[in-house]
């Protein structure tokens, strides 16, 4: 399956900024990382909504059919998660950024957006 991605650049700069974001809770910097990805997709911005935790703590992000977009806060993602790493949020940020962006074969694909928005970033800072 071929993906279309944003340049090496414009990914480094939403990695970047969802980095800036998980250190600092600037909200700017989360709206301006989503906001860059929706731009690229020609898509309007998902409404994301925090929380502590959703599903007893079981899940660590959900996405809707309505473009809803459900996402622990970085502060509760430090406390009390077995996997509380900084790239580990990031990457469930891709993950449900993914299906909000492809909604055939969600899954898979939200994987693969993922794993490939991270390739080649931690190359060149």
């Amino acid at each position: 399956m071929r993906m279309i991605l944003p340049s090496l650049k414009e990914r480094r700069v939403v990695d970047r900024l969802l980095s800036s974001f998980f250190h600092q809770y600037r909200p700017y910097d989360f709206k301006k990382a989503i906001s860059t990805l929706c731009r690229f997709y020609h898509l309007k911005n998902p409404r994301v909504e925090w929380f502590e935790y959703i599903d007893w703590g079981k899940t660590a992000g959900k996405t809707y059919e309505n473009g809803q977009i459900y996402l622990i806060h970085p502060e509760n993602w430090k406390k009390g998660r077995k996997y509380n790493s900084e790239r580990g949020w990031i990457n469930t940020v891709y993950h449900e950024m993914g299906h909000y962006i492809f909604w055939a074969d969600a899954e898979t694909k939200a994987d693969k957006f993922a794993c490939r928005m991270v390739r080649g970033i931690n190359n060149h800072k």
